[in-house]
């Protein structure tokens, strides 16, 4: 199994070509020399200019080509979603054949990979579509918060529709093997109830009662040390206060946001079930700073590690 992480420089336009070589620039030797950027090479030399970077790049970069690259920065276009989408269709192929070991994203634009034709949700919907997997769930990791979702980048309606028995029993069970693969040897699991409060007792609704709580028991029954549901108003500050080393969030916002809350610039989104290795950062484009050398990339760091973590112990 290689040892290589790959990185791909996500859209073009955006900050993904600065974050990817000032994290390239950092790395030992060693690190660096298992590392490959997939990207186009005239817009990673541009990102290392505005960042003053001195580092060569020479044998560094799988060089796809993008028309007119470099492209301007901050500028939404469908070249730029179609260069997202070939950098990451191309990393898949390499993690398929043992080439690399895990994939690194850098931030892609939804509406430029949209314009383009390439019509995904976002990254875990594509890597499902690439890999034919049929079932994958987003992680977003920080060193006290970890928390995995039964649903992402659908509607709340349709959130609420999707958190059945059977996948949110799914869900803890994804997350049990993640957390056991990484080092936990009994991972202690909460899973967030969906109504104000879990319903009280159907006084606001009956999911929790009907869909949820059979779940965890279901899955108690297997042996997975998991509680709930308990009110999301309260589980997640117990799980920063240590209670719990993961919590099965029901929906996007509801996991997302007390993860940008106490780890915007650390946490990584990790894919589980898929048949290769992917973590990414936890935020998007940002056209605003693109090109102007000021974009922190610790968020890129911190997927990297846990990259290098995964690909570890998977040899």
């Amino acid at each position: 199994m290689s040892d290589i992480i790959g990185i791909t420089m996500g859209d073009p336009a955006g900050v993904g070509p600065e974050i990817s070589v000032r994290a390239l620039a950092e790395m030992s030797p060693a690190d660096r020399d298992r590392t490959l950027i997939y990207g186009n090479l005239a817009t990673l030399e541009a990102a290392r200019a505005v960042s003053g970077l001195d580092i060569d790049l020479t044998g560094r970069v799988v060089d796809l080509p993008v028309e007119n690259a470099p492209l301007p920065w901050g500028k939404l276009s469908a070249v730029a979603g179609d260069a997202a989408f070939r950098f990451i269709e191309r990393a898949v192929r390499d993690a398929q054949s043992g080439k690399i070991g895990c994939i690194v994203t850098a931030p892609i634009n939804k509406e430029a990979l949209n314009l383009a034709g390439h019509h995904y949700d976002g990254h875990t919907g594509m890597l499902r579509s690439l890999t034919g997997s049929k079932a994958a769930y987003m992680l977003l990791a920080s060193e006290r918060l970890k928390v995995i979702h039964v649903s992402t980048h659908v509607s709340l309606l349709e959130a609420i529709r999707r958190a059945t028995t059977e996948r949110v029993l799914a869900t803890i069970r994804a997350g049990n093997a993640h957390l056991k693969r990484i080092g936990f040897e009994n991972p202690r699991i909460a899973v967030a109830g969906i109504n104000p409060h879990c319903g009280e007792n159907g006084l606001f609704g009956t999911e929790d009662d009907d869909q949820i709580g059979p779940a965890v028991a279901a899955a108690q029954a297997e042996g997975i040390n998991v509680q709930g549901p308990i009110s999301a108003d309260t589980v997640f500050h117990r799980a920063f206060s240590g209670a719990f080393d993961l919590v099965v969030a029901q929906y996007h916002d509801q996991g997302h946001i007390p993860i940008k809350l106490v780890a915007f610039d650390t946490a990584v989104n990790v894919s589980v079930e898929l048949p290769i290795d992917r973590t990414s950062v936890d935020h998007g484009t940002a056209f605003d700073i693109a090109g102007k050398g000021v974009v922190n990339h610790g968020n890129m760091n911190s997927a990297i590690a846990y990259a290098r973590k995964l690909v570890a112990g998977k040899r």
